[in-house]
């Protein structure tokens, strides 16, 4: 159901002295129930208020009174655009807060002061930011994928002669002289010369537990006015001369840098003016700053820079990085329920505190549907900012020699970091979206680690530096490109985010390297087991102002470590958004309640047996047929206590490996059950996370190495790496330095000590190993059978599928015998050994006692050792066969059951 909503225009002067007035077009969004706290929502730019109506709709059904607006210049308001200005842009949205001051709609604190916190994406970020500076009606404010400098990010230069000492994960140089974005700015303003908006994210980011791509993750293309997915749409503005819709001074400032690629002081300070570093230091209300991790416009670094201002200034911060941005997408369906729970517990005092904390998301590899695997990692708050603990960072070591790159005459053929304006279609393509970033040759020098140990989660801006110098005579300064690429054991090199951070370097004129410290793209990437990381240096990127001169330069490490941030913190499951959900979870709940009650505790009666918590396997009953008249497994009973390693026996075909499948919960029994500490198992029980398996083959990835397929299984089952014991998994694998290699180059043996290694990860309660001693050598048999001993006698339980028999009598201390399908005999091995019929007889003379022995009747397979004689009696009791001996000469030392496993086996078996 749509969102009612008012329209009106609202009259602000043109600027602070002027008789001259602009038209505001306004909507107002009206919630159920009012009056209520107001929420101010901006545009981006070359939006208007159509832009947002889906957002204010959402933002209205959550109980909030919802203003949107056009900005001047956008939409149908009039006037011309002044970048934010302060005197102009800000000014309106105060004269807008006076308008809800007036509004009998909306809460009020006090007389013309409304209960109101903003947001945008953006420019509308920007804005929100620009207006808490300045107002302090604004209780709360939620600034998205914003800048904190333009001039900085619109001229970065991330180098510096001495270092800043700014302890936060994302914080760059923000050095003067920066390099120009000109593909950026070029969309910037050709957003503001009509009215199709390029700058503004397609579609939603994806989100953690997405699997398909949203129905807003590709938009429509936006029809003419710049106004995708709105009512009222109108026609591209015409054309206004050369500076279209923008003041002269902006419009004087934009040709200035596009046309020298260096701007003016001048310049610098009508960015910063229309920066909210301007007013930053008069924030105090709670923020949350919500900032995309794939954002080649505003980079991390922006919202870092915010967050370090806002909380010097006693403001409280929470900061969310989310895996989009103007080059992957709006927030999605769960972000901006959580903007609306920050809304609704600062505004109505509504729901849980959302704190200070951070949250930043982990991307992983793309699902077949286009998806990419997500995981949102949670910390107790933003390291590094006022009275925090700084960011903890790892050093690696780089390598590589001085190298020469050379700048092209006109900067021409570039290379290739992002495509601005399509890398949010981009980041959807795996293939593309690795593979996009091109360094020509002759023009990069390339610096790489050694290959990591261990998955390393890069979180945020790296740090490095760095020695230039002049190649030859013509180059006074150096403008570099410096980005971090992961590459993989492969070569396959993917650039994190697609950013690039340039810099500008003086060179001194003798020839002498100048020292810089360079801070690299801020950025979210687990780089994997057995990857590197590869710095590379290049002199020209497509999407920048390159130096024209032709040029060469000495580039070399001037320090050999490059400092890698890391924010630890825990993972979390991301769910739905809590607003427009929660009526209906409720009305579910009213209707189902009593019955989903009562059907759980039924199913909790059914599935869990406390008398046998303790027992670490019981099957009952069990039985598996197949269609076609098929009984796999019929009617098998049997239990294995604490502590004990039980050997399951048979021949082929007797159903030892359909029963292991069925208690890894692989398949469904057709009839009875089985129960693991007292839990019966099905597929998916969480019970099953206590067993360790490995079963009818590993699995493993050829092209890893043995210690990256055990890290890449761990990491599968979602739970803690310190819980994982890698170490003690690899010391059984007895692998030494070729755990290290890839398994594409093990033997059978090798293979199997690997799995058996996989299977302990986590040291589950309960060990099942089927075959375990296929491919392996006898000194490799006798190490395996003291590790499953040593696993037992720690307080858990194993159980062993095997068919050679020596083995399992040597390892195990008790034994299930299965022949077609059931159930032949249970117990101790030395029982069921004892149970075989042969009896064995110390002697003085083997010889004459075999001959004794054979003319018994009865008696058969006899058989000589050096000192004994091994007798089956079939029958014959044993002080028969002892009198019989001594009744002919033989002396006899000992006589007793001959204990072999094998023969009991046999016997019992009927083979």
């Amino acid at each position: 159901m749509a969102v009612p909503f008012k329209e009106a225009n609202i009259d602000a002067p043109e600027s602070p002295d002027s008789a001259q007035t602009v038209s505001i077009e306004t909507r107002l969004y009206l919630p159920q129930q009012t009056p209520a706290p107001a929420i101010m929502l901006a545009h981006g730019f070359g939006g208007s208020l159509r832009s947002v109506h889906t957002q204010a709709e959402e933002f209205a059904r959550r109980g909030f009174v919802v203003l949107t607006w056009s900005a001047r210049g956008f939409g149908r308001s009039t006037g011309q655009i002044a970048l934010n200005s302060l005197d102009r842009e800000v000014r309106d949205a105060q004269k807008l807060l006076d308008f809800l001051g007036t509004r009998d709609e909306v809460q009020k604190d006090s007389g013309g002061d409304p209960r109101v916190g903003v947001t945008g994406a953006s420019y509308g970020g920007a804005l929100s930011l620009l207006l808490a500076g300045v107002d302090k009606r604004v209780d709360t404010l939620v600034p998205v994928i914003t800048y904190n400098d333009l001039a900085q990010a619109l001229l970065p230069n991330s180098a510096l002669a001495t270092p800043r000492s700014d302890a936060t994960p994302a914080a760059t140089a923000f050095a003067e002289d920066g390099v120009f974005k000109r593909s950026w700015a070029g969309i910037f303003f050709s957003a503001g010369m009509t009215s199709i908006d390029l700058s503004s994210p397609t579609g939603d980011a994806p989100e953690s537990g997405q699997r398909e791509p949203s129905q807003n993750s590709v938009q429509q293309p936006q029809q003419p006015g710049g106004n995708s997915g709105a009512q009222g749409l109108q026609p591209p503005t015409p054309s206004l001369g050369a500076c279209g819709r923008f003041t002269p001074e902006v419009c004087a400032a934009y040709t200035e840098v596009a046309t020298t690629g260096r701007a003016s002081q001048q310049t610098l300070d009508l960015l910063r003016r229309s920066s909210p570093v301007a007013v930053t230091d008069q924030i105090k209300q709670p923020a949350m700053l919500v900032q995309g991790e794939q954002d080649t416009l505003f980079g991390l670094d922006q919202s870092d820079a915010t967050a370090r201002q806002i909380a010097a200034a006693g403001g409280q911060v929470k900061m969310v990085w989310y895996a989009g941005g103007h080059d992957g997408g709006n927030p999605g369906t769960a972000l901006r329920g959580e903007i609306a729970d920050w809304m609704a517990f600062h505004l109505k005092d509504e729901g849980t505190d959302p704190g200070t904390g951070f949250e930043y998301t982990v991307q992983g590899a793309f699902r077949s549907s286009g998806q990419p695997s997500l995981r949102t990692v949670v910390a107790p708050s933003y390291p590094g900012l006022a009275g925090g603990t700084a960011t903890e960072r790892k050093t690696l070591k780089l390598t590589g020699p001085e190298q020469i790159a050379v700048n092209p005459a006109g900067g021409n053929p570039a290379g290739i970091s992002n495509l601005p304006g399509l890398g949010s279609v981009l980041s959807r393509s795996a293939a593309i979206a690795s593979r996009l970033s091109l360094d020509m040759p002759g023009q990069a020098a390339v610096f790489t680690s050694e290959e990591l140990t261990s998955q390393l989660l890069l979180t945020g801006s790296s740090t490095v530096k760095l020695r230039v110098a002049r190649g030859d005579e013509s180059s006074g300064e150096a403008v570099l490109f410096a980005k971090l690429y992961d590459v993989s054991s492969d070569g396959t090199r993917t650039l994190p985010g697609s950013i690039v951070a340039p810099f500008r370097v003086a060179l001194p004129p003798d020839g002498s390297a100048a020292e810089v410290t360079v801070t690299l793209p801020g950025a979210v990437r687990p780089v994997e087991s057995e990857h590197k990381l590869a710095l590379v240096v290049s002199t020209t990127d497509q999407a920048f102002a390159n130096a024209e001169q032709p040029a060469a330069y000495r580039i070399s490490l001037a320090s050999d470590e490059i400092s890698v941030p890391v924010v630890p913190g825990r993972n979390v499951t991301e769910g739905f958004p809590t607003g427009a959900l929660w009526g209906i979870a409720i009305t579910l709940l009213a209707l189902l309640g009593a019955g989903v009650v009562a059907l759980f505790r039924r199913r909790m009666e059914h599935d869990s047996d406390p008398d046998l918590a303790g027992v670490p396997l019981v099957i009952s009953n069990l039985t598996k047929s197949y269609p076609g008249g098929l009984t796999a497994v019929n009617d098998l009973s049997f239990r294995v206590e604490h502590g004990q390693v039980l050997g399951l026996l048979g021949p082929n075909g007797a159903g030892k490996t359909t029963t292991l499948r069925m208690v890894m919960g692989l398949i469904h029994p057709s009839e009875g059950h089985i129960r693991v500490f007292g839990h019966k198992v099905t597929p998916g029980a969480p019970v099953l996370s206590r067993i360790g398996s490995f079963v009818e083959g590993s699995g493993f990835l050829p092209h890893l190495s043995g210690a990256a397929n055990l890290r890449l299984y761990w990491a599968a089952t979602g739970r803690p790496v310190e819980e994982a014991h890698v170490e003690e998994a690899l010391e059984i694998a007895g692998l030494g330095d070729a755990v290290h290699r890839r398994v594409r180059t093990y033997s059978q043996g090798m293979r199997q000590r690997l799995a058996i290694a996989q299977a302990m990860l986590g040291l589950p309660d309960l060990l099942i190993l089927d075959e375990p001693a296929n491919g392996l050598d006898p000194p490799q048999i006798h190490q395996m059978r003291d590790v499953l001993r040593r696993y037992a006698a720690a307080g858990r339980t194993v159980v062993v599928s095997s068919h050679l028999l020596a083995e399992v009598e040597q390892t195990c201390s008790h034994v299930v015998v299965m022949h077609k399908g059931q159930l032949v005999a249970a117990g101790e091995v030395a029982d069921i050994a004892a149970g075989g019929g042969e009896a064995t007889f110390r002697v003085d003379s083997p010889s004459k006692a075999a001959d004794v022995l054979r003319g018994l009747e009865g008696v058969q397979e006899v058989h000589e050792d050096e000192d004994a004689v091994h007798a089956a009696l079939n029958g014959v009791p044993r002080a028969t066969a002892v009198s019989a001996l001594v009744a002919a000469g033989v002396s006899v030392d000992q006589a007793g059951p001959r204990r072999r496993l094998e023969d009991a086996f046999l016997e019992l078996v009927g083979e």
